[in-house]
């Protein structure tokens, strides 16, 4: 088998029921959750695999989630069948909730940074958020998108920044915070 197609020379690209333009919102909406979710490989070949046993873990149910959400994007066929489940999003929130327990309370807002895996984090966090607002653009666009994708990416990126910051902790390295910032996080 090749692993070119040849399919997609004339600016188009197949979704499950269809064919459209290769910068068609639904396509640019999946495609920044694919690179969302190569940042994320990206993140777990800088942990520790003992360290951060649970992270990696977490990590790797989220790679395939988000290919639940890409592909739930890209489903166009008139009688679909979505894969992403609202078990996913409890999940994320007691995992945001048990790493935000693990690190000291926050006040003010903090620089994206830190560790290697923590700055790969931040990054995964902020195009996580640019995902969301491309599924938001396909929302407003089209009717038939399954709203749990952008339910799903709005909890996710908050993951990001709770498991950023417990990376950091776990490696004794402090969060910055910003400057000018006042206590927002009262």
């Amino acid at each position: 088998m090749k692993l070119y197609t040849k399919t997609g020379d004339k600016g188009k690209t197949s979704l499950m029921g269809g064919r459209v333009n290769k910068d068609d919102l639904r396509v640019e909406a999946y495609g920044t959750i694919d690179e969302l979710n190569s940042f994320i490989g990206k993140a777990m070949t800088e942990l520790d695999a003992n360290l951060f046993k649970d992270i990696l873990e977490d990590l790797e149910t989220i790679q395939h989630e988000l290919f639940d959400c890409g592909g739930d994007l890209a489903n166009v066929m008139k009688e679909r069948k979505y894969k992403l489940q609202e078990a996913s999003i409890e999940v994320l929130e007691k995992r945001i909730d048990a790493l935000t327990e693990e690190v000291p309370p926050l006040k003010r807002f903090i620089l994206p940074g830190g560790t290697q895996a923590a700055a790969t984090l931040h990054i995964a966090r902020t195009v996580c958020r640019r995902a969301e607002r491309r599924v938001v653009t396909l929302m407003n666009a089209v009717e038939d998108v399954p709203s749990i994708v952008q339910k799903y990416l709005n909890r996710l990126s908050d993951y990001f920044f709770a498991v950023a910051r417990a990376v950091n902790y776990r490696l004794n390295v402090n969060d910055v915070e910003y400057i000018r910032s006042g206590d927002v996080f009262k």
